[in-house]
């Protein structure tokens, strides 16, 4: 039976998703691009039922086996514990009440809430026919997300690994210091660079100017050093990198540091590729795991 995806950031993407692709087209809230982060202002409440009218509209009248709902943050037993993206998310547990909404409308479904970076790695692993492998992928944007398919327990916060000891960084949005999204995150570099945005950063670094350069290197640096803890902790593998800020990678600077990281020759088998960061994706992944979810549940 068909699925719902739901990708729920700046915006809302929900989709209905059969045979891990998109049965239809995606429905955006809001519909205007001008209008993407009016999410970060909407109550619980509305929220909720903003969702469930768009679930309600890709249905159209059919039936669905699972909703899955993605969403920035840190999510354990179906309770969105912290969520800095949409801050009004801190201990709610969405999916129950869109799910409760879902059922005073005549659909009783269940509703599966997950990280949007696990999301991803989903996606990437159904729409590439990889379910049968470990995927990982890092999505770097306003904060840094580390998401891992098939899921596994645990809070699963990359973004938050610790890459320095150095008490002067202190920019992670959570307030944590030497985190990665503390050096990575396109906040955390406003929040350093006050007079430079992140892309004149980069630029400047091209051309030479040396505060610019250094802090490049460091931010190289800072990705390898969580890449290569993940390395030693799950194996080597393939890693895909999106989100807005993976324009900024430099994949010949990035391995010479992973290199230097990363020296047991069991582990050193690893491979990195570039992907757009697009909704299809995630709402793709949030449906594939909510189908798992409901199938663990059932065994």
């Amino acid at each position: 039976m068909d699925s719902v995806g739901i990708f729920a950031a700046e915006h809302l993407a929900v989709g209905l998703v059969s045979g891990n692709a998109l049965a239809g087209p995606l429905q955006l809230f809001p519909e205007e691009p001008a209008d993407a982060g009016d999410l970060i202002e909407m109550p619980v409440e509305d929220l909720a039922r903003q969702i469930c009218t768009q679930v309600q509209v890709v249905l159209g009248g059919c039936a669905a086996s699972a909703v899955g709902l993605a969403v920035p943050g840190l999510i354990r037993g179906g309770v969105i514990e912290e969520s800095p993206n949409l801050p009004q998310l801190k201990g709610v547990n969405l999916g129950e009440r869109i799910a409760a909404l879902l059922r005073d409308n005549g659909i009783g479904v269940p509703v599966v809430v997950i990280n949007d970076a696990a999301a991803v790695a989903a996606g990437l692993a159904a729409t590439r026919e990889q379910l049968h492998k470990v995927v990982r992928v890092w999505t770097l944007g306003d904060g840094v997300g580390f998401g891992r398919y098939p899921a596994v327990e645990g809070a699963n916060e990359g973004g938050h690994m610790i890459v320095t000891l150095d008490p002067a960084e202190r920019y992670c949005g959570c307030g944590g210091r030497g985190h990665l999204e503390s050096i990575m995150g396109h906040r955390a570099m406003r929040k350093r660079f006050l007079d430079m945005e992140p892309e004149e950063v980069f630029a400047e670094a091209r051309e030479g100017d040396i505060r610019c350069r250094d802090f490049v290197r460091l931010w190289h640096r800072a990705f390898a050093a969580a890449t290569a803890t993940s390395i030693h902790l799950d194996g080597p593998g393939h890693f895909y990198i999106t989100g807005p800020n993976a324009r900024f990678v430099d994949l010949e600077l990035f391995d010479s540091y992973l290199d230097q990281m990363v020296t047991m020759s069991p582990l050193q088998s690893n491979s990195f590729e570039m992907v757009p960061r697009n909704d299809e994706i995630a709402v793709i992944g949030a449906a594939v795991a909510a189908q798992v979810a409901g199938g663990q549940k059932q065994s």
